[in-house]
């Protein structure tokens, strides 16, 4: 049984890792035009405090024998900080000051999490604040992946929705889930569970619209409306145009998946 769960848990951090490297595109065009262009640099923020939460979980003095979350997330802090880094260097001036400012609120939540787990809670206690924490902030991020499959439907069209990316994202899923299941750990099932049915929508919502053209006017138009929503969840800056790093945005906003499953 530990022998399958731990090679799940690698299946698990490879995929993950794939999923984390994914924006790597996204930040290449930002470093050549030294600009951040339209791109929203919060996903990177949020996907940030869920790796620090699950990373945090993790750790042996928080939940034993789940280190392969902690060594997958780490991995993702690291990663997700030099996006943001990337990001504060070639935003323009108010943006930055917002994203500095989002920084500062990741780092606070975190560290008060981290402060109260250590100082006022042991044991069991301890272990459910951090879960708890860790899946909520994981189940929350969905937005942005069902916000993209709304548009898929609305388009009839996969423009937004990267097959490969969708792939890896049930994938990691179901490879979590599943280390979740025969470690008995409610905080890594349930979560990853939800990410195993959404992965799993995305693959046959591709089946479905993968020939398919779509509507083109219908497609800007619903591209304009998803990316005012998705403002309104602070998951894009929703300046509401569509453009040649449309592709670009879907892989974003599929990223926005990636924390929720490790």
């Amino acid at each position: 049984m530990d022998v399958v769960r731990f090679i799940f848990g690698i299946l698990g951090n490879a995929t993950a890792l794939f999923l984390f490297l994914s924006p790597m595109v996204t930040f290449k065009r930002i470093i050549q035009k030294k600009s951040t262009e339209d791109f929203s640099g919060v996903p990177y923020n949020t996907t940030m405090l869920n790796c620090l939460l699950s990373a945090w979980y993790g750790l042996p003095f928080i939940s034993p024998n789940n280190i392969l979350v902690s060594t997958i997330n780490c991995t993702g802090v690291v990663i997700e900080g030099v996006y943001v880094m990337i990001f504060l260097i070639f935003a323009p001036p108010k943006m930055r000051i917002r994203m500095f400012g989002l920084l500062i609120v990741v780092i606070a939540i975190f560290s008060t999490i981290a402060l109260v787990s250590l100082l006022a809670l042991h044991g069991e206690d301890r272990e459910l604040l951090c879960g708890l924490a860790a899946a909520i902030c994981s189940i929350a991020m969905y937005a942005s992946p069902l916000a993209v499959m709304r548009l898929v439907i609305k388009t009839k069209s996969v423009e937004y929705m990267p097959f490969l990316l969708s792939l890896f994202v049930f994938l990691c899923g179901t490879s979590w889930f599943i280390y979740g299941l025969l470690g008995r750990d409610l905080f890594l099932a349930v979560p990853n569970g939800c990410g195993t049915l959404l992965g799993a929508l995305q693959l046959i919502l591709y089946a479905i619209y993968r020939n398919s053209k779509g509507n083109e006017i219908d497609a800007n138009n619903s591209a304009r409306d998803s990316s005012v929503e998705m403002e309104e969840t602070n998951h894009t800056n929703g300046n509401g145009t569509t453009n040649n790093k449309d592709l670009e945005k879907g892989n974003d906003q599929v990223h926005q998946n990636i924390v929720s499953q490790v």
